[in-house]
Order: structure tokens, then sequence, then C-alpha cells
């Protein structure tokens, strides 16, 4: 751990342009780097907060594919939405760039150029998978398969997303192309591959003796699972049209692996905005004395603390990742996030149902982070987080304090008299409050550090509701002056200290109060934030209530996601063993109306009917209990198969079958028929 850096570079996982940006993300990576950027900035520490759109790949060759459009269609229309929600959200970087300009292709070239110069990579022709239907290699997620860790039927040639695991597409179970669905061959091609098995000693060293005590143990135990099975050769290059040239004779139709060209995208988006503002980017890569975090998913663990270091080691100019504070996953009522299934909270979709209300997403998901483990974003949660929590405790201190330094001095900051005990220990508690709050934050406990923001809120809160200054009035005026002066310096460190978390909140505070927030130091040991004669501004509501209705329009949302998923997934059974005609003209099957209805005694799934066929009056026992009550399909015109072989079941002869489908929609319906004037009996053929 890097004590009292010079600088910091700061880079979060660059997001995939091949598609809109949900709750997951911002939750792993994009809130806590911002906080982190934000806090740091307010300490007056030299920072570079990168960032930018990761446009290779075949994630987006995949999309390109679906949408009937070009590559550079796909990245130009998804940048433009990624940027406009990190900008609706407050996330500050310093520059957010585009692996596609041209400085990322050059700079990720010059990279390669020179480890393949010295020698750091291994030439080999091997076996890949090949759809021989598209005339093409299968990299990464152009094949799925079985994930031979977790046996996941749903694996990418590049990953599991079920267990996490960094797999190659060799590796699949029961391989398949996602481009014709066809079984892939082996095929001969020449890759590069960067021989991690010769960083093994660097890694232990680094890593396992280093960081061990200050990496989250989430990271640190992935990356020692990975070590201690020891490391393999990674191809760094691979047989795809999109992507950046590998600079070499021979290569001719490679391109650079997404994974080795990514990191490096962190390089050159400093570089860009050096260029720009006229710095020196090296020193934010190569001076010993700059700290390097990167904020990560935990699904990228692996290549930014074993592939990347490697890369970087090898080309032997860089400095380490000082920490990769990495959360697990955030999963959605319930369920994975999927961009694919469309079960996701997009964030530009977000803001048109809860316009102004950045911050209370930013604050549910901070309350509620991943940092230790997987958890759960629920519509019911964030309602209650941003009422019960932000409007009541936070809102309502800012609001009484607001209303009642202008009900009773038109605005302007009162002299304080004699300060009591209870001042005194309330001042002193606030003044305790930042270096609580920047413990958090230096340790990557985001979640905590917020909780410590909260509560200065609340003693804000406890402090008016313990003096009733609206009922001292009455009785002490000159009591209440010392009251509203404590009660202004507390409102004033929360605008300060809100910064980094609720970034829209701390500026509308601000304005209210007519203060300036550029400093996390700012002198607290004077309670004097707001100075006595200061004109502060009027109130406006920081957090307005959100209301059953809109929580229910979200949850009907995902409901409709769930139905159209089932219906887009849904697939026929496989065709039965061939039947003649002699086999179907066996089959008696007639129109009848279910005349009495009721359960079958201790079965869940059984009603017992009694129906008219026309030609009788039979029993028919029918396996759709949990779909219908009897009272529901008492007079219901059925489809009836009666010479249907009686079978007993739970005591009851069972004399014929009712035949039923599934709608659109996956619910189970009656085949009713549909011929007006049909009688009972009347025969279907």
């Amino acid at each position: 751990m890097l004590e009292n850096p010079k600088r910091y570079t700061i880079t979060a996982a660059l997001p995939y342009t091949n598609g809109p940006i949900h709750i997951g993300h911002l939750a792993g990576v994009y809130v806590p780097s911002d906080i982190y950027a934000r806090y740091l900035r307010l300490q007056g520490k030299d920072v570079a907060f990168m960032c930018g759109s990761d446009e290779h790949g075949v994630a987006i060759s995949m999309k390109a594919k679906k949408e009937g459009i070009s590559p550079q269609e796909v990245i130009d229309k998804y940048d433009g939405i990624i940027r406009k929600s990190f900008l609706d959200f407050g996330i500050s970087f310093d520059n957010y760039s585009r692996t596609s300009a041209k400085i990322h292709h050059d700079t990720a070239q010059e990279f390669f150029k020179k480890l393949y110069d010295q020698g750091d990579f291994i030439e080999e022709v091997t076996e890949q998978l090949y759809d021989a239907k598209a005339d093409q290699f299968l990299a990464d997620r152009f094949v799925t398969g079985t994930c031979p860790k977790c046996d996941n039927p749903e694996a990418y040639g590049d990953q599991c997303e079920k267990c996490g695991s960094t797999l190659n597409a060799t590796d699949l179970i029961n391989p398949k192309s996602t481009i014709t669905g066809e079984i892939p061959i082996m095929k001969a091609t020449k890759h590069w591959f960067l021989p991690l098995n010769r960083y093994e000693d660097f890694l232990k060293e680094w890593i396992l003796v280093g960081h061990k005590n200050d990496w989250k143990p989430n990271v640190y135990g992935q990356v020692k699972s990975w070590i201690d099975g020891g490391l393999e050769p990674r191809a760094v290059t691979r047989d795809l049209d999109w992507g950046i040239d590998v600079p070499v004779e021979g290569a001719e139709g490679k391109k650079l692996y997404v994974w080795f060209d990514a990191p490096i995208g962190y390089i050159s988006a400093t570089k860009e905005w050096a260029l720009r503002e006229g710095k020196d980017w090296e020193p934010y890569w190569k001076d010993k004395d700059t700290k390097l975090v990167h904020f990560i998913g935990k699904d990228n663990i692996v290549f930014h603390c074993i592939i990347f270091p490697a890369m970087l080691k090898a080309e032997g100019s860089y400095i380490l990742p000082d920490n990769v504070p990495a959360n697990e996953f955030l999963n959605l009522e319930g369920n994975k996030l999927s961009t694919s299934k469309n079960w996701a909270v997009w964030l530009h979709e977000y803001l048109q149902d809860f316009p102004e209300k950045q911050d209370s997403l930013r604050y549910a998901l901070t309350s509620n982070a991943p940092e230790t483990k997987d958890n759960d974003f629920t519509w019911k949660d964030f309602q209650a987080r941003n009422n019960n929590e932000l409007a009541a405790i936070y809102g309502n201190f800012i609001n009484r304090v607001v209303v009642l330094t202008h009900k009773y001095y038109e605005g302007i900051v009162p002299a304080p008299n004699e300060f009591s005990e209870v001042d005194l220990q309330t001042l002193a508690e606030l003044k305790a409050y930042p270096a609580v709050i920047s413990s958090s934050i230096e340790r990557y406990r985001f979640r905590e550090a917020l909780g410590e923001l909260m509560n200065v809120a609340r003693l804000g809160n406890k402090y008016l509701a313990d003096e009733e200054p609206w009922k001292m009035i009455k009785t002490d005026p000159e009591r209440v002056k010392t009251q509203m002066y404590v009660a202004l310096q507390i409102a004033s460190a929360l605008a300060i200290l809100s910064e980094p978390f609720l970034p829209f909140t701390s500026k509308k505070l601000t304005q209210t109060l007519n203060i300036e927030v550029n400093n996390w130091n700012v002198d607290f040991s004077n309670w004097n934030l707001t100075k006595a004669g200061h004109q502060i501004g009027q109130g406006a509501i920081l957090f307005a209530q959100i209301e059953d209705e809109e929580i229910q329009k979200q949850l009907d949302k995902l409901e409709a996601t769930k139905t159209a998923n089932k219906v887009e997934n849904a697939t026929a059974e496989p065709q039965k063993e061939v039947a003649t005609f002699d086999d179907f003209s066996k089959l008696d099957i007639r129109v009848g109306t279910i005349l009495e209805a009721e359960k079958m005694p201790k079965a869940n799934k059984l009603l017992v009917l009694k129906v008219d066929t026309g030609i009788d009056v039979r029993t028919i026992v029918s396996g759709i209990a949990e779909h219908f009550s009897p009272e529901e399909v008492i007079g219901k015109r059925v489809t009836v198969l009666v010479n249907l072989a009686p079978r007993a079941l739970r005591g009851v002869e069972s004399a014929g079958m009712i035949l039923m489908t599934n709608n659109a929609e996956g619910k189970l319906v009656f085949v009713n028929p549909d011929a007006e004037g049909v009688i009972n009996g009347a025969m279907i053929s």
C-alpha cells in the first residue's frame, strides 16, 4: 500500500458498447469510483479519473449482426447513450475516451510491438473451434457450451457468467456456434500467447505476500485460487474481422484480443486527457509515487490482477495497481441482471420515470452495495430508502433548519450566545465525522462511509428534536439563536460531506445555504462553517416522496419482461415417433360441457369434473387445479378425447381427457370448439 502518494490514477472498467448501462454497472463500478475520485479532489489531491467505451471484441460484432448494422454504427449508437447516462448521474470522469480512437489503436499496437520485440510472446499454431458453415473461427462469445467448472449449460467461450470462471473456448463441453447453431470443428490457426507461467513468482510475491492484508478478501481469494492452480500461456490475438490489427508480419486477419487491448484503454485515455489539458501523461502511469486503483466487477478480477499486471511487468516501465477493490454482483428482484433478457433497470429509462432523482438511486445502490457478497436491488427497498431515510431524516432536518432560520431571522444566520454542554457535545461529534468518513472511504468501504454521512443528519435531527427551538422561541429567544446557529453548522457540514455521495443534493444544499463546497478539510474546529450574519437562500425539497403507484409501474414493467422472455424462449417439444393415419383415426374427439367440478381431496393439481359429452355424462380427472378454480370451469365448453382407456387416479376412475394448450403468454387454456351452434357430442375431425 502506497502511503502519501503524489497523485492518483483511478480507472473504472470500460463498458462494452453493445448496449446501455444498468444499475448493476452503476453499483459495482461507477458510483464507488466516483465517490473515491470526488473525495480525493475535495482533499486537494492530484487525480486522473479515467474510463471509456470498450468498442472491440466479439460482443460488438454479435450486436451488429443481431441489429443488422455495422459494428461502427453499434459503437457510435451506444457510446452516445452511455456517455449521457454517466453525465446524467454525475460520474465525474476526467476523461471518457473510446477504444476506437486513433490514439488508442496506436497505444495498443505500440504496447504489443514492444513486448513482441522483447520476445515476451510465444507464437503457436493451435487447434481452435471453427464454424464451417459460417467459415469463421469461434472466438469468445461466438461459442457457447457447458462450463467445465459448474456445469452451467450457457457458458461463453471466454467466461462463465454463473460461476465467474475465465475460460477458453476450447474448454467448453458440447460447444455450439452462436452464429449458425452448428457444432464446431477443430481447425489449426496461428496466434501469439503471453506466457503467464513466467510471471508466477512475481505475482506470488506481489499479490500473495504484498497485498494479502489490504486487498478485499473476494479479490485476494480469487487471484490466489488462480495462481495456486498454475498459470498457463494466454492468447493475446484472435481471428476476427473487428478490432485492432496485430502489428507484425504474418498476422494478416488477426486482431488483438479485447482483454489485451481494453486495459491499455486506461493508458490511452490518460494520454488523450493530458494532450487536451497540456499535461504530461507519464507520471500518472510511470511514477512510483502515483497510486493506481482499478474499480471493476468481480468478473474482471483475473484480467486486472493477473493478465494486465503481467503485461505491465513485461513492458517494464509502468507502475502496478495499488488496489483493485472489485465488487460482487447486484441482482434485480431476486434474479440476475441480464442485458440479453432485458432484466435490468436501464439508467436512461430510470430518469424518464424518476427525473431529478439521481441521488436517490446513488444512495440506494451505495447503501446496498455488493461490496463483499452479491446483493439484491428491489423497488420496494429503493422506495423505503428514499422515503424513510433520505426524505425523513436528511431532508427533514434541512427543511426544519431552513424554514426556522427564515421564520425567526429572515434567513440570516444568528450570532450564538454561550454554548451549553449539549451544544458543545454536539459540535464535538460533528467535528469527528470527516475523519471517520475519510477512514471508511480510504479503505474502500463506501457503504460504511455513507452510513456515517447519514449519522450526521441523524445528529442534526436529534439535536433539534431534543432542543425544540419552536417551543423555546416563546420563552427564551436568545437560547434559540444558539440552537439555530449549531443546527446551521450541521447543515453546512452535510453540504460538504455529501458531495462525493450525493453530488446533486450537495449542490442544491450549497445553493440553499449560499456557501461553496471545495474543501473536505475545512476547519470544523471553529464551528464557523456558516458565519453569523450570513444570508441563506430559500429552501427547496431535497427528496420528494416516491409513491406506491410509481413503484408498481416498475414492478409491472419487470413482470411484462418476464412474460416476454417466457414467450421468446419457449421451445416446441421434439416430435414424437411417427403415427400412422390408422393410429390417428382411432381417436374419438368430441365437444362437451363441464357440468360439475370439485377439487380432488389431498391433491393440489387435480379437479374432478362431470362432463356432458353428448353420448353420456362421465367423470374426468384433470390436472388443472393450479390454473383454474372449480367455479371457473363450470359451464365451460371443452374438447374431450372420449375413447381414452379409463384410468384410476387416487381412487377415482377417469374416463377421458380434456384437451389443453398454452397461449402466447404461456398460460394454460382450453382447446375450445370455435364454431357457433356446435352441440355436445359433435365429433372433431
